[in-house]
C-alpha cells in the first residue's frame, strides 16, 4: 500500500505493563517497537491508545476472590477474561515504553478507565457500545483509513480492527509491529476473524 495523506496509524498500547518485565507481559513485546518508531516517520497522521485501568478494575482477577488470571466469568456485558493488574492509572506500568516515540501523536486514546467494564478496542468499550470518542476524531479529521500496530495482536488490536471495520474504515494491521498473547489458540482465532471482516494483513508497509 502507498501511505497517503489522509491515512492513520494507529499505536496500540505499548505500554511497560505490556512489554518483558511487566505485569501482563507480551512475548517479545518490545520488538514492536522499532517497527512502530519507522512507521510513525511515515505517517502524517498518529494515534497512540493507553490502557488506564483505576485500581481494582472489575477486569482485574484480584477483585473476584477465588478467581485467577486468565480466567473467564460473565459481566453483564458479556464474557470478560480476567488479568492480572495491569496499567494502573499514574503507575510505571501504565506509562509509554520509553523507547516509543510518541513525539508526533496528535492524540492519546485511554481507555478501561471505566471500572466496570474493560475496554480491548480503540473505538468502543467491551459492551461495544460505549465509544471512546476515536470515531468522531476520524470522521471530523476526513481520516477514513486505518493502519494499526501494537499489542497484543489478538485482544486489543483484534479488537480495534474489528471496529473500525464495523465503522466503515479501511483497515490494514501490520504484523511486523505486533505481538500476541495467545491464549488457547486465541491468534489463530483472531487472525481468521480479521481475515473474514475485510482486515488487511501485511507483515510491512513498503
Amino acid at each position: 500500500m502507498k501511505i497517503g495523506p489522509d491515512d492513520l496509524l494507529l499505536i496500540i498500547d505499548v505500554q511497560n505493563d505490556f512489554c518483558p518485565g511487566g505485569a501482563l507481559a507480551v512475548a517479545d513485546g518490545v520488538a514492536v517497537v522499532p517497527v512502530v518508531n519507522r512507521l510513525a516517520a511515515r505517517f502524517d497522521h498518529v494515534v497512540l491508545t493507553q490502557d488506564w485501568h483505576p485500581a481494582g478494575h472489575s477486569s482485574f482477577a484480584t477483585s473476584h476472590p477465588g478467581a485467577t488470571a486468565f480466567s473467564s466469568i460473565t459481566m453483564p456485558y458479556g464474557p470478560q477474561m480476567l488479568w492480572p493488574d495491569h496499567c494502573i492509572q499514574g503507575t510505571a506500568g501504565a506509562a509509554f515504553h520509553p523507547e516509543l516515540v510518541t513525539d508526533r501523536a496528535e492524540l492519546v486514546v485511554r481507555k478501561g478507565f471505566r471500572g466496570a467494564i474493560d475496554s480491548y478496542s480503540a473505538f468502543f468499550e467491551n459492551d461495544r457500545i460505549t465509544p471512546t470518542g476515536l470515531a468522531g476524531y476520524l470522521r471530523e479529521r476526513g481520516l477514513r483509513r486505518v493502519v494499526m500496530a501494537g499489542l497484543a495482536t489478538d485482544f486489543c488490536v483484534q479488537y480495534s480492527a474489528l471496529d473500525a471495520r464495523r465503522l466503515g474504515l479501511e483497515t490494514t494491521v501490520v504484523l511486523s509491529g505486533c505481538r500476541a498473547i495467545d491464549l488457547g489458540g486465541s491468534l489463530a482465532s483472531a487472525t481468521a476473524a480479521m481475515c473474514e471482516a475485510g482486515v488487511s494483513l501485511v507483515e510491512e508497509i513498503p
